[in-house]
């Protein structure tokens, strides 16, 4: 079954009238004998809209019953099973009801489409998912009903429905679009002129976009080389030359003489990373190319003209720039120069400016040796073995009295021309077959030491051992050569494999980044430099190796861009032009870890602001209730003192006095783990470690704990070290959790509190019989204001166990929850053992209960 062809009416703003024009279409197909049917359209109480609708079959909507209210959508089913040739669906991005099949209409759509029935539907431009934020930067209304953009975009028809603002408020002010109680607002707020311009240029920019797509399709799929200027597009060919900047100038004035006209800047470089650019001088003219409204492009061809051709011809160009040659008069003799092989290349399709500037004829500079890649001093040994190689040779040849014959001292200076190839590359090797048959000629030639020669074999020997020699000579320099290059790409491949390594894991180190980086360029210096602005001075983000200084990125020997305002700055030698492929993904790799780090630094302080919102939050209910519930005791029982209308007995008064007492306790307590909390919170808690003994701290630390001798058990060996802790926190920490443990012990079974020595650290248990603590839960009740189960309000705010854990923390012990044998939750709470004190004795304890 052939898929169905969707047609959208694309609305510029709300009101245009592309659903009327979609009905209009309607009425053309059915009078044109195509079977339409109406599957949903909303004509929003607008009577031009609604008449529309007459002579058009509708097909029954669907009823949805939603919290109480009956709502109507498209029935897909019914459509399907009606099998027209043509439904109208209006609204695409519409959100279907709760309970409907499909949570978006354009998900209906794709059924009826997938069933084979042609669809015709409406969209306005600011429902598309992309444009949502320019929308609401805008209109200062964000869209909740979006359509993916890929939705329309696939579509085989797109109709722009479009109308100036003027005609649109016109039209509104007449009652067509809204209901008059609703004109004034609307005018005032979504359909201001602006608004309603900046809509407009959204839909068409958008819909010429798509036009450029189908363009590009159809010359494609028809294989169409020719160039159909449909819109201006100039290519400017840049070489990294100062006259770069002149040409994006002249060429974005040529763009602004046509409307909608486009500059696209292309730099060429060779596949073998050799280039005389300037790489400063391409980022600068990158950015001026980009501020000017153009794209930069960075292509790769050995063949320069053709490559710059094929990408004027593969993006459908009109015309290109080219810059007068810097060629001096001689250095013709290498070629007749792009520009002027560009000119003849060119066709009648595609104009060719050429521009001149101040760089004409000054001189471009002689092409890099290829051998230069080989070092200087193999360079040097080839020289040596392809010049004096075969002086040394014929001095030897000659001085043997037997020596070899004309045929074996051929292959001798052969051998000595491909060690000379070897080594220092092509013209080392033709130095010295030039050399080798010279001296073949006059020392071992008959008639010797004659440039004559006798025999015409030996001259056919001579000729080709000279063609032999430099065939030989290419050849191993060609595969030198090549090898070198997969060296470099397999090195390249090796860095490029480990740059996107550390952006899968996540790697935000970026002092180790640059360290990589000196290492694989062999640097004194690597810093990572960035300023605010174009005016701004240069500060150093990172940095590793020497403490050379650097002001800018230019008093670096290397630097390279990575970033609008970012730089990558190095220092210990030059880098050739192969290198800086490399160190460009480095630069760009160096700038995303940066901008992770600072995401990261911001994300954690929105985590911190986050929790401190929370436990201000936490607080705040906690003085509304906790704190102001001992508050309203004391205030009652003062209140009842100083009454005069009733006579309290002693009793009553010492009752009342009592409870002012506790009270007061509750709310000394309160207070002081809000305030130990605070100090945690804030990172002020600075401990006084010293050596001390538990049982002296242990016995204190129940003196607040309501009847200790019937509620709380101890189990503290005297023969215990030493632990080192700061006595107040650790009387703190272990009041807190006996607090709560008696808290929640149930009546008759007392909390016991024991102590052992285990290797280097002591233990301190608190155990009590109460409901205990579910495993995923153990963690969270040590988190700030946080109280589990059923805990009876007004018992505190919270904080007990988790002000015992930071003050356990701060100590450098732990505080962790387990699980009692038999039900209940036991607190471990584990100090470092003083060194050298001795171990516990189990079977000598101090034990005191009741």
């Amino acid at each position: 079954m052939a898929r169905g062809r969707l047609r959208i009416y694309l609305g510029a703003a709300p009101g245009v009238g592309k659903t009327y024009a979609m009905l209009s279409e309607a009425h053309r197909r059915v009078e044109r004998g195509t079977d339409c049917v109406v599957a949903f359209v909303e004509h929003h109480d607008r009577p031009r809209t609604e008449v529309m609708l007459h002579g058009l079959e509708q097909v029954p909507r669907r009823e949805i019953s939603y919290r109480g209210t009956v709502f109507t959508e498209m029935d897909v089913d019914a459509v399907i099973t009606r099998r027209p040739d043509v439904a109208l669906v209006d609204e695409l991005a519409h959100t279907n009801i709760p309970g409907s099949r499909n949570a978006k209409r354009w998900q209906d759509v794709e059924e009826l489409l997938a069933a084979g029935i042609d669809v015709v539907s409406t969209v306005n431009i600011q429902h598309l998912e992309s444009l949502g934020d320019v929308v609401e930067s805008i209109t200062g209304v964000r869209q909740q009903e979006t359509v993916p953009d890929e939705v329309v975009r696939r579509a085989d028809q797109i109709e722009l429905v479009d109308m100036s603002p003027e005609a649109l408020r016109r039209r509104m002010a007449h009652g067509n679009v809204y209901q008059p109680d609703k004109i004034d607002a609307a005018l005032s707020n979504y359909f201001r002129p602006g608004n309603l311009t900046a809509l407009r240029e959204l839909a068409l920019l958008w819909v010429a976009d798509r036009v450029d797509a189908y363009l590009k399709q159809y010359r494609s799929e028809h294989r169409v080389s020719a160039i159909w200027g449909s819109r201006e597009r100039i290519v400017v060919g840049l070489t990294g030359g100062p006259e770069g900047r002149t040409l994006i100038r002249r060429a974005a004035r040529l763009a602004e003489k046509g409307a909608g006209g486009e500059v696209l800047a292309v730099y060429i470089a060779r596949s073998d990373g050799l280039t005389s650019a300037s790489p400063k001088e391409l980022a600068v003219q990158r950015t001026l190319v980009e501020d000017l409204g153009g794209t930069f492009h960075h292509v790769v061809g050995d063949d320069i003209p053709a490559a710059l051709l094929d990408f004027a011809r593969g993006v459908n160009a009109t015309q290109i720039v080219l810059g007068a040659s810097r060629r001096r008069t001689w250095q013709y003799v290498f070629g007749p120069g792009v520009s002027a092989i560009v000119a003849r290349e060119s066709g009648p399709d595609l104009d060719v400016h050429i521009v001149t500037h101040e760089e004409v004829a000054k001189g471009r500079g002689l092409p890099l040796a290829r051998g230069g890649r080989l070092g200087r001093s193999r360079i040097i040994w080839g020289w040596l073995v392809g010049v004096l190689g075969p002086l040394l040779l014929t001095y030897a040849l000659t001085h043997v009295d037997t020596g070899p014959d004309l045929t074996n001292n051929v292959l001798i200076f052969l051998a000595l021309t491909v060690g000379a190839a070897l080594l220092g590359g092509l013209l080392p090797a033709l130095a010295s077959a030039a050399v080798g048959s010279v001296l073949l000629n006059w020392y071992f030639t008959p008639p010797v030491h004659t440039w004559t020669i006798a025999d015409p074999e030996n001259i056919v020997a001579i000729a080709v051992f000279f063609a032999v020699a430099v065939s030989v000579a290419s050849v191993v320099d060609l595969a030198a050569r090549r090898t070198h290059q997969a060296a470099r790409l397999r090195a390249e491949s090796e860095i490029l494999s480990f740059l996107a390594g550390s952006v899968l894991r996540g790697e935000t180190s970026l002092e180790a980044l640059l360290e990589r980086v000196r290492e694989t360029f062999t640097m004194d210096t690597v810093a990572l430099m960035e300023r605010e602005n174009d005016v701004s001075p240069w500060t150093i983000t990172a940095r590793v190796g020497s403490t050379r200084p650097l002001r800018r990125p230019e008093d670096a020997d290397v630097d390279m861009p990575a970033g609008d305002h970012l730089a990558l700055a190095l220092s210990g030698r030059v880098l050739p032009a192969e290198d800086r492929r490399v160190l460009a993904a480095f630069a760009a790799q160096a700038a995303v870890v940066l901008d992770r780090q600072r995401l990261q630094h911001q994300a954690d302080q929105a985590k911190e602001l986050a929790e401190g919102n929370r436990i201000r939050t936490a607080l705040l209910a906690a003085v509304s209730h906790d704190l102001r519930t001992p508050l309203a005791g004391i205030k009652a029982s003062v209140s009842s003192l100083r009454s005069d209308d009733v006579a309290w007995s002693e009793e009553d008064q010492a009752e009342l006095l009592a409870g002012i007492e506790e009270g007061a306790d509750r709310l000394d307590h309160l207070v002081g783990n809000l305030l130990d909390m605070s100090r945690i919170q804030t990172g002020t808690v600075t401990p006084l470690i010293r050596e001390t003994d538990l049982d002296e701290v242990v016995p204190m630390a129940l003196d607040g704990i309501p009847d200790p001798e019937e509620g709380v058990e101890l189990d503290i060996p005297e023969t215990l070290p030493m632990v080192a802790a700061d006595p107040g926190l650790l009387e703190r920490s272990v009041a807190n959790v006996v607090e709560n443990a008696v808290k929640y012990s149930p009546d008759g079974k007392p909390v016991l509190v024991s102590a052992s020595a285990i290797a280097d650290r002591v233990e301190i248990r608190v155990v009590d019989r109460g409901p205990g603590v579910p495993d995923e839960a153990k963690d969270r009740i040590f988190a700030p204001f946080q109280r589990y189960g059923d805990a009876p309000r007004g018992t505190g705010v919270g904080l007990g166990l988790a002000v015992a854990r930071g003050f356990a923390e701060a100590m450098g012990g732990t505080l962790d929850a387990e699980d009692t044998p038999g039900g209940g939750l036991t607190m471990v709470l584990t100090l470092k053992a003083v060194p050298g004190q001795p171990t516990a004795d189990p079977g000598r304890s101090a034990t005191a209960s009741g």
